[in-house]
């Protein structure tokens, strides 16, 4: 029986490297500077990759951003070849990361709880 191989880790990993230095340098898009990439995933047979990110203005402006780098998902891919050693870049779909709101949201509930607490203890 074969053992997975990490190679889909590692490729994920250069992917959202370079892609964290492309996506503000060559992307003409207002909001290119506040992406924050925070994960990739490759797949087995290295075909396509999903790339997750985060933005510095939250969630209100996620679906406009998704849209955009998906229509750039080509334009990012052909500029990927020239800065990775692979046979082939993965295609490329980008998806907002939702953990760091639902994070937010979920320490002011206990932060808002604790204070309760106290509140009710006094």
């Amino acid at each position: 029986m074969q053992k997975d191989s990490n190679r889909p880790r590692r490729v994920a990993e250069l992917i959202r490297r370079e892609l964290a230095v492309l996506i503000p340098r060559e992307l003409d898009d207002p909001h290119a500077h506040q992406i924050t990439l925070t994960g990739a995933d490759v797949s087995r047979d290295l075909s396509s990759a999903r790339i997750y990110f985060s933005l510095l203005s939250g969630a209100s402006e996620a679906k406009h951003v998704v849209k955009s780098l998906n229509r750039a998902a080509g334009f990012l891919r052909h500029a990927l070849m020239g800065r990775v050693t692979l046979r082939t870049v993965p295609a490329l779909r980008f998806y907002f990361d939702e953990s760091i709101e639902r994070g937010a949201k979920i320490d002011a509930l206990i932060e808002m709880a604790i204070s309760e607490d106290k509140d009710r203890k006094c």
